[in-house]
């Protein structure tokens, strides 16, 4: 524990001594807990690796165990938590790299991961959890709506290996139920922004990593005109600027065309020393193949079509939808296809 600074009120005082005693104690236990369960799963490994490599023989290896650990230790030691401690010594096999990387997630988050099938995508997850101090809550819906997956992971080639940085920051597409439209709901762009506004916390952690809101309608003036911006965010990731340009619709060439003009603006009259090139995102309900192809954003480093949708889909649909992005990221910048 770490010392107590002394104030006037000592009732307070030994309150933040309890507080912080209780979070020792409760961080201790995690860790013994962790530790149990991968020390487990290591001896399961042990154990099959001594008899036979059948699958049959590990399944009838762990139902025997959980009939036997029940017996003495309830529930909490069945077949099913068994398979679990087995799968997390297989995905992360030194613990030391554990307590030295994921040190602040608990067993439940954890035991969430490894529900997914994909060594690499549980490690992400787990990794980007303890980063973001992600809430067991927040990565059961990152895990629901495949927040691995929109990631656009394309091999960094260099020529390409600022854009390709950009793709593990920008998620296509966009899933913000949270805001709270109904499928197949009119709404207009200003109601759009407003949602946006009240569940900004939901949205900035939906968008990717990195993003911090700056403003809502910032006017950009020039010396013939005024304009005024949707959203604009600052990613420190990228270190960047990201303007958000709000689309009801498919988006057009138009609409592309508009944010270009908007990113070259903010690079000459707002981007500061230190800043990377500013980012434009027009965020709207459809892509288009055509416009990917054929106008501005083919091969551009700063513009991006996202989509957004206001429902959660299905697995299945949502899978759909992410290859269907891919693809039209890729006619936007094929030098990146494998």
């Amino acid at each position: 524990m770490a010392d107590i600074v002394k104030t006037d009120n000592c009732v307070n005082d030994i309150k933040t001594i309890i507080e912080q005693g209780r979070q020792a104690a409760y961080s201790s236990v995690n860790l013994v807990m962790v530790n149990t369960y991968w020390n487990i799963g290591r001896r399961i490994v042990e154990e099959e690796q001594k008899g036979q490599e059948r699958a049959e023989y590990g399944k009838q290896l762990i139902d025997k165990i959980a009939i036997e650990l029940r017996k003495d230790y309830g529930n909490g030691y069945s077949a099913r938590y068994l398979r679990s401690f087995r799968q997390f010594y297989i995905t992360i096999p030194d613990f030391e790299i554990w307590k030295s990387r994921f040190p602040n997630l608990m067993w439940t988050h954890i035991y969430r991961s490894l529900r997914l099938e994909n060594a690499e995508a549980i490690r992400w997850y787990l990794e980007t959890a303890s980063k973001e101090m992600w809430s067991v809550r927040t990565l059961d819906r990152n895990i629901s709506t495949q927040y691995y997956e929109r990631h656009l992971l394309i091999p960094v080639k260099t020529e390409a290996e600022q854009a390709a940085s950009k793709l593990e920051i920008i998620k296509n597409p966009v899933v913000a139920e949270f805001l709270g439209f109904k499928q197949d709901e009119s709404y207009s762009e200003s109601q759009l922004e407003n949602a946006i506004i009240t569940h900004l916390r939901d949205f900035i952690m939906e968008m990717g990593q990195g993003f911090a809101f700056m403003k809502r309608q910032q006017l950009v003036r020039t010396a013939s005109e005024d304009y005024f911006i949707d959203l604009v965010f600052y990613n420190v990731i990228l270190k960047c600027y990201v303007l958000i340009d709000l689309k009801v619709g498919k988006v057009t060439h138009q609409d592309v065309g508009q944010m270009d003009m908007y990113v070259r603006m903010y690079d000459e009259l707002k981007r500061t020393e230190g800043d990377n090139p500013t980012i434009g995102i027009v965020l709207c309900s459809e892509t288009d193949e055509d416009i990917a192809k054929y106008s501005i954003l083919n091969g551009n480093e700063q513009i991006f079509a996202t989509k957004y949708k206001l429902y959660l889909p299905t697995q299945e649909q949502l899978r759909a939808e992410i290859e269907k992005q891919k693809q039209i990221f890729y006619l936007q910048h094929p030098e990146l296809k494998k």
